[in-house]
């Protein structure tokens, strides 16, 4: 009797084999995933482009522009401000308001090196006078000698006219020359679109101008406390 050979049957892969094979591949990803080394937290971020030499020198431009403008008197530097954008259209200038504006700038410029000369002094009973300085002493302006009381006035003389007085007149003008050439509505109002070599001169000079003032202000600083400026205390 003849035996029959038994057919083999290949076991079919159930779906839930499949599904644990799966789960099984996807934990061991993730296994690997967690041995991947992690990228240390203490990287410091990435740090933005750094700034042009032209940026740079637009907001040292700025920075010394503003501490110029604590050497002008502060009604004059307050009046460019107001007036200026006005007088000048906001530096759309025509025939009519170019002429207008140099007249404004140059009356802003008198006043700078009038001031100069002008000093302030403050009495024991706390009375305050202003004057300008002349070469025999303090010219005061509003002092009426109605009480008699002359005697509680400091020794004028010791206001008198200085040379020092005229250089500071004269770097007070430069400082607001300074000023004025970098305010915008000064430069389109007579420079609206200007060549590439005055565009340099625009952005060079007041530069060099404010620079050396402002050493010369620290070199030989001023005693004078007048118009715009703090009181003074007698001397």
């Amino acid at each position: 009797m003849a035996l029959r050979a038994r057919p083999l049957t290949s076991k079919q892969p159930s779906e839930s084999d499949e599904t644990l094979k799966i789960n099984q591949t996807d934990s061991s990803d993730d296994e690997e995933i967690k041995e991947l080394p992690k990228p240390p937290s203490s990287l410091p971020p990435p740090s933005s482009a750094p700034a042009t030499l032209r940026q740079r020198a637009v907001s040292q431009t700025l920075a010394s522009t503003a501490n110029l403008a604590n050497l002008l008197p502060t009604g004059t530097l307050l009046a460019f401000q107001l007036l200026t954008p006005i007088f000048s259209n906001n530096g759309v200038c025509d025939a009519a308001t170019r002429p207008l504006t140099v007249i404004l700038l140059l009356l802003l410029a008198l006043s700078c090196f009038l001031f100069s000369f002008t000093d302030s002094l403050k009495t024991p009973d706390g009375r305050v006078f202003y004057g300008i300085a002349t070469f025999k002493g303090l010219w005061l302006f509003d002092y009426a000698d109605e009480t008699g009381s002359a005697a509680t006035l400091p020794d004028l003389s010791k206001y008198k006219f200085r040379f020092i007085d005229g250089v500071h007149a004269i770097l007070s003008v430069l400082v607001f020359i300074s000023v004025a050439l970098r305010d915008k509505n000064v430069v389109n109002c007579f420079y609206p679109q200007p060549a590439i070599e005055v565009q340099e001169v625009l952005d060079i000079v007041p530069i060099g101008i404010g620079f050396i003032c402002s050493l010369l202000f620290v070199v030989f600083p001023t005693t004078r406390h007048g118009i715009g400026y703090p009181i003074s205390h007698p001397k």
